[in-house]
């Protein structure tokens, strides 16, 4: 019974030291509360993002893993870049389809301008007055 008591005792007193380090006690007074740890280079809010950034991307641990704000804002805004890049590749691969059938097409939709290539004024235009007299 008195093993017991002490060990209650010593129980208490090491309670007692440890709330008084942490609520007020000691040099420094209270533990000073530490700033929330955020990612060192976060993705550039000024310029498309790169692929060095993606690979720099680092997400500081919380007490349950990372902090799914921060990772969803990141994803979110990928997400979102990703997207405008492949609607401008659909469209400048559009424009291009579009100018090579055009110039595909050019040159057979044109009439020849030389009279020996049998143009308007070449021997396939037929007769002219000058001929007849």
């Amino acid at each position: 019974m008195v093993m017991f008591l002490f060990l209650l005792l010593a129980l208490v007193v090491v309670v007692g030291a440890v709330t008084l380090a942490v609520v007020g006690g000691g040099e420094g007074g209270p533990l000073s509360s530490v700033p929330p740890e955020r990612y060192a280079q976060p993705l550039p809010p000024d310029r498309p993002v790169r692929r060095a950034d993606v690979d720099a991307l680092r997400f500081p641990l919380a007490l349950r893993g990372y902090r799914m704000a921060e990772v969803d804002e990141a994803l979110g805004r990928l997400g979102a870049e990703l997207s405008e890049r492949d609607a401008r590749i659909q469209e400048l691969e559009a424009r291009l389809a579009g100018a090579r059938a055009a110039r595909a097409a050019g040159p057979q939709d044109r009439r020849p301008e030389d009279p020996a290539d049998g143009g308007p004024e070449g021997p396939a235009a037929g007769p002219t007055p000058e001929d007849a007299a």
